[in-house]
C-alpha cells in the first residue's frame, strides 16, 4: 500500500513518514507540509502529485482520510480569531480536501472509502468549547451529505468518532503513558476497520472509560432535549444533571 501524509507540522511529518516505512520495503510513503485550512495549499499539493504521476504511479487513491484536527484554549464569545482558527482546520479542512480529492476518489473502477473524523462534542454538545462543538457537528452534517450523495457509487463514506484517546490532541504530547481509561490509536484503527468492514456509517468508538450503551444514553438524552422542550445542554444544567443521570440509569439501549 502506497501512502501520503499531509500536516502542517513538517518534523512530527517526518515521524509519521518513517514509522510507515518502517518494516516495509514494498510499498513508498510520500509527504507534504500542508496547512488544511488554506484552499491554495490543497490546490498546489493535487499539482504536486500530478506531476509525480509518470515517475511514481500515483494514478488513484483507494483511501482518503480526512483527519485533520485542532482544539486549543476556549476564547470568549467576541474573540473571532478563536473561532476562526478551529473552524478553518477542522470544517475547511475537510471540506478542501472532499473538494480536491473526491473526483479523484470517485476515478477509481473498483471500490473506495473515504473516512472524516468526527467528534462525540459535534453529538451531545457539552459546554465548555462551542467552536469545536460547532466544527464537529457540522462535520457530522458534512459527511452525512456526502454518504447521502454518494449512495448509488462505489465509494462508501464512514464518519469515525472516537472516544477518549491518546494522541497529541489529547495530551500524547506532553504525557508519555497513556491513561486508563483511554484507547490507543491502534485500537481505534481496528475498530474503524471492522465497522467500515460491516458497511457502518456512524463509527463511534467506545473507551476504556465509557461503554457504547452509555454513548448512545448520553446521545439519546441530547435528543431528547429538542423533542422534549427542554433547555439546551440540560444534561449539565442544575436541576437537570441529577433527571440526567437518574434516566440514564434506569434506560437498556
Amino acid at each position: 500500500m502506497n501512502i501520503i501524509l499531509v500536516d502542517w507540522d513538517s518534523s512530527k511529518l517526518e515521524k509519521a513518514k518513517t514509522s510507515f516505512k518502517e518494516g516495509d520495503e514494498n510499498h513508498w510513503v510520500k509527504s507534504f507540509v500542508v496547512d488544511v485550512g488554506k484552499e491554495e495549499d490543497w490546490k498546489v499539493l493535487k499539482g504536486k502529485l500530478e506531476d509525480e504521476d509518470e515517475d511514481e504511479d500515483v494514478k488513484g487513491i483507494d483511501f482518503l482520510m480526512l483527519n485533520a484536527g485542532v482544539g486549543g484554549p476556549t476564547g470568549g464569545w467576541e474573540d473571532v480569531g478563536y473561532f476562526k482558527r478551529i473552524m478553518d482546520t477542522n470544517l475547511f479542512g475537510v471540506i478542501n480536501g472532499i473538494a480536491s480529492f473526491l473526483p479523484v476518489v470517485q476515478g477509481q473502477d473498483h471500490h473506495t472509502a473515504i473516512v472524516i473524523t468526527g467528534s462525540k462534542q459535534g453529538i451531545t454538545n457539552p459546554p465548555g468549547n462551542p467552536a469545536y462543538n460547532a466544527s464537529k457537528a457540522a462535520i457530522k452534517t458534512l459527511a452525512e451529505h456526502l454518504s447521502y450523495d454518494l449512495r448509488a457509487t462505489t465509494t462508501s463514506v464512514h464518519l469515525l468518532v472516537p472516544g477518549w484517546t491518546h494522541t497529541g490532541l489529547t495530551g500524547a504530547g506532553t504525557i508519555s503513558e497513556k491513561p486508563a481509561g483511554s484507547w490507543a490509536p491502534e485500537q481505534v484503527a481496528t475498530y474503524l476497520e471492522q465497522k467500515m468492514s460491516e458497511d457502518v456509517f456512524y463509527v463511534i468508538c467506545p473507551d476504556n472509560d465509557v461503554t457504547v450503551n452509555k454513548d448512545r444514553k448520553r446521545m439519546f438524552w441530547s435528543v431528547g432535549d429538542i423533542v422534549n422542550e427542554r433547555p439546551p445542554c440540560s444534561r449539565w444544567r442544575e436541576g437537570w444533571r441529577e433527571k440526567a443521570d437518574d434516566w440514564m440509569m434506569r434506560q437498556d439501549v
